[in-house]
């Protein structure tokens, strides 16, 4: 069979008198993790990624396995094909969200950050560069640069030939890297930073918050139309750092940051008054912060409680 068609589908059949999973569902179970976190690195919502992840494992449950040569790629190609339906209905949706959108946040395991690949791949500011990204770049992207995928295989998921799927990566390559982080700094100098920027935060210290923020730094805010939020970007650091002091009114707030890895980096959790109230993620750079992230929409922060698993194989 050719490897870019699909196999025929046929009924999946359970093991009868035994209560162990068959051979269709432990190739699908042995691979969630990865599927989730292709469709998350796609969609940006754990919600709209777990639908993917279901619509594959509907699709799954009607292959004829022995006409699978690749389990994993074949999977990978279900989940990427209804991610990109889902991620072209999602940019209507957005057009009419209220204020700047977000990804949402996922908690993630500590050893989360020690992966550089997956860490960087899920970080907030990275996905924020992909939402600039048109669905079928995002997709070559996302396939390519984090997950390792051969340009055949890509063109198989996303229905290109493998000539324009390599003009498609090199385009998204260059979009995406003229907009990522200038220049990396280890985990513990942006734990570092944060915990800086928490203490100034929680005192409502102007220039404390002005000595850790970049001069170029950007605010962007999801209240999502339910929390209060900026309905712009703001950009610059006294304006950034006057927003946060003049926002927080006379409400006590608690910041958690103690091992908190929400998307594979430090972010800090927000609690005001004993209230979940949102997670702040940021992007460092040698010069400070560059990039605050403040997910408010109480929608968005279903994830903040439990860690999510995440894998790039």
């Amino acid at each position: 069979m050719n490897e870019h068609s699909e196999p025929r589908t046929g009924t999946a059949e359970p093991l009868a008198g035994d209560s162990r999973p068959d051979a269709v569902t432990e190739v699908f179970v042995a691979h969630r993790n990865l599927l989730f976190t292709v469709a998350y690195e796609m969609l940006g919502s754990a919600a709209d990624a777990e639908d993917v992840l279901q619509e594959t494992w509907l699709r799954w449950m009607k292959v004829d396995m022995g006409q699978v040569r690749d389990q994993r790629a074949y999977l990978v190609r279900i989940a990427t094909r209804r991610s990109l339906d889902r991620l072209r209905a999602m940019s209507r949706r957005k057009e009419d969200y209220v204020g700047s959108w977000l990804p949402e946040p996922l908690l993630t395991a500590p050893d989360v950050a020690e992966d550089v690949e997956l860490a960087e791949s899920v970080s907030m500011a990275l996905m924020i560069v992909l939402e600039t990204l048109s669905p079928t770049e995002r997709a070559v992207f996302v396939l390519r640069e984090a997950f390792g995928f051969s340009h055949d295989e890509i063109a198989a998921a996303v229905g290109k030939s493998p000539v324009a799927v390599r003009q498609i990566a090199r385009r998204a390559r260059q979009h995406v890297d003229a907009r990522r982080p200038r220049a990396e700094v280890a985990p513990a100098q942006a734990r570092a930073v944060l915990e800086s920027f928490q203490r100034a935060f929680e005192t409502r210290d102007l220039q404390s918050l002005l000595d850790v923020l970049a001069p170029q730094v950007v605010l962007i805010s999801d209240g999502g139309g339910v929390k209060r939020a900026a309905p712009r970007p703001i950009s610059g650091a006294d304006k950034v750092a006057r927003f946060i002091v003049g926002g927080l009114g006379k409400a006590r707030v608690a910041l958690t940051s103690d091992h908190t890895t929400v998307n594979g980096n430090p972010a800090l959790v927000v609690r005001v008054d004993g209230e979940l109230d949102g997670v702040i993620a940021i992007r460092v750079e040698q010069a400070g912060i560059t990039g605050l992230y403040y997910v408010r929409n109480p929608h968005k922060l279903t994830r903040v409680g439990t860690e999510t698993p995440l894998t790039l194989t």
